[in-house]
């Protein structure tokens, strides 16, 4: 599951149930006849929302993105020793791999296995090709434009279930606003915690913590925003 999608999907939808409690209201209410939207209440409302999440939203790309580097980098160290013990204990699998890579890009035959021989005698430079020809051999943009496409849309709607199921049982928006939703938001980052960590050979804990720590930081900015915003423009319930 891909870690910028996932994350930030379910990131956006809590930050917006957040933004909309901290600046529209609780869950009680009133028989008093809502205001006109022309008045000015609606324009604030929308102004509250959009600049909250705008701001949560920013922390959680940048966030994101620096978790997914990290990632990527811990990522890359793992194959890379891979390739070093391939290269010391199947050398010969290892050129053959590059021969062809080589063939591939329309060098000559004798010519590849010239380059090869020669790269055979650095060791390191022989590892860092043989990681070069994988990862063009593993790039598949589709695949990944795709993963994260569901990713964001499977978390982001995660909070939103809890928001749906709970409509025939309760009409306290608060409960499901401020608990339910955050509490299945949480379990939904905690998962994409674990796959990460397995994926990448991390600490389950640490990277469960970092991508609840990466959710919690966006839905408080957003709630902050939306009180904040709402005392200052006003706007009232």
């Amino acid at each position: 599951m891909d870690e910028r999608g996932g994350s930030s999907g379910g990131s956006t939808t809590t930050r917006l149930l957040r933004a909309v409690e901290g600046g529209g209201g609780g869950g009680e209410r009133n028989n008093e006849r809502p205001k006109e939207p022309w008045k000015g209440e609606y324009a604030k409302s929308v102004l509250v929302l959009g600049f909250s999440n705008l701001v949560a939203d920013a922390i959680t790309m940048g966030v994101g993105d620096f978790v997914s580097v990290i990632t990527e980098h811990d990522v890359i160290k793992d194959e890379r020793r891979v390739r070093e013990w391939d290269v010391m204990n199947n050398l010969n699998n290892e050129q053959a791999v590059l021969v062809r890579h080589y063939e591939a890009l329309g060098m000559d035959y004798n010519d590849a296995t010239m380059v090869v021989n020669i790269f055979t005698k650095y060791k390191n430079m022989l590892v860092d090709q043989t990681m070069v020809a994988t990862t063009k051999q593993e790039m598949k943009p589709l695949k990944n434009g795709v993963v994260t496409f569901i990713s964001f849309i499977l978390f982001g709607f995660t909070p939103l279930l809890s928001f749906t199921i709970l409509i025939p049982y309760t009409n306290n928006d608060s409960v499901k606003f401020n608990i339910v939703a955050c509490i299945v938001c949480a379990i939904a980052l905690s998962l994409l915690g674990v796959a990460k960590a397995r994926i990448c050979s991390q600490n389950y804990m640490f990277s469960m913590a970092m991508t609840l720590f990466t959710g919690a930081i966006a839905a408080f900015v957003a709630y902050f925003l939306g009180w904040l915003l709402k005392h200052v423009t006003g706007l009232e319930g």
